[in-house]
């Protein structure tokens, strides 16, 4: 992003003399009024200016800063967005955890040890920016870990598409369950964040290819639309667990105690999560 630059006019003061002699710096004197006045006689220089060239310069540093903070926002505040739309700083407020209701298939991806202690189940949208910032950042970090290696904790997906602000994710989301189907549903889901501004259908497709799926298949399944059920129940496990907005996190040990994590956040605020269910 290129920030535009709206320095104010550059001012120059006069030298002038007083009584003791000495040289003194005077700034510039706004008047309301029609051009500008200067002599050679060692005056104090009078820097005149209309009102409306004020007011239209106030406007665009205005503006300016507003454009500047708005994309501030964007890039690097808020770390979820909502459902309905809109930004916000966890991705929704969940309810208590005494509230939450997650339910996992068999039938659901898994990354890591199957029978692993503990569990991160993720709701999460392919088109959700926020969502491709944890899957390159705190997701990434789990792979890593310690918990992953030792098969303590393993991470189970959902989908969450915010169809109403993200209008390609729900077909990314049906995608990527048939490529589930053929056994690369990780890999599939790592293409779809890798180029997230490529989400049509044919660039689906051809994803599929890229990774050696049988494309007759994977084309069959997608066209028919015979995933859209699939998703709509990660919906309902979504709302159920309290998910009010993507990415978000709830994390399950064999009893059933449960801590969640919203938003685009570091691999550490999952740990000290962790920590608290062991």
């Amino acid at each position: 992003m290129e920030e535009e630059n709206n320095s104010a006019p550059e001012h120059s003061s006069d030298s002038n003399n007083n009584s003791n002699g000495s040289n003194d710096s005077s700034f510039p004197t706004m008047n309301s009024g029609s051009g500008s006045s200067n002599d050679s006689s060692g005056e104090d220089a009078t820097f005149t200016m209309k009102k409306s060239t004020v007011w239209k310069m106030a406007t665009f540093i205005f503006a300016g800063l507003f454009i500047i903070s708005f994309f501030g926002i964007l890039d690097g505040g808020p770390t979820g967005q909502v459902v309905g739309g809109g930004d916000d700083g966890g991705a929704g407020t969940p309810p208590p955890a005494g509230d939450i209701k997650v339910t996992i298939s068999s039938d659901d991806p898994v990354l890591g040890d199957a029978d692993a202690p503990i569990t991160i189940v993720e709701f999460s949208d392919f088109q959700c920016p926020f969502c491709a910032r944890a899957a390159s950042g705190a997701i990434a970090d789990f792979k890593n870990s310690d918990q992953f290696k030792k098969g303590e904790v393993n991470l189970v997906f959902k989908q969450f598409p915010l169809n109403s602000i993200h209008p390609q994710a729900q077909k990314a989301a049906e995608a990527s369950e048939c490529a589930h189907d053929q056994g690369k549903f990780w890999e599939y889901h790592d293409l779809l964040f890798l180029n997230q501004n490529a989400l049509d259908i044919t660039s689906l497709k051809s994803y599929a290819g890229q990774l050696g799926l049988n494309q007759l298949q994977f084309d069959g399944c997608l066209d028919s639309g015979e995933k859209a059920s699939s998703v709509k129940e990660d919906l309902v496990a979504a709302s159920a667990a309290g998910g009010r907005g993507t990415p978000y996190f709830v994390i399950v040990n064999e009893d059933g105690d449960t801590q969640t994590v919203s938003g685009a956040v570091p691999w550490a605020n999952f740990e000290s999560a962790i920590a608290s269910l062991q």
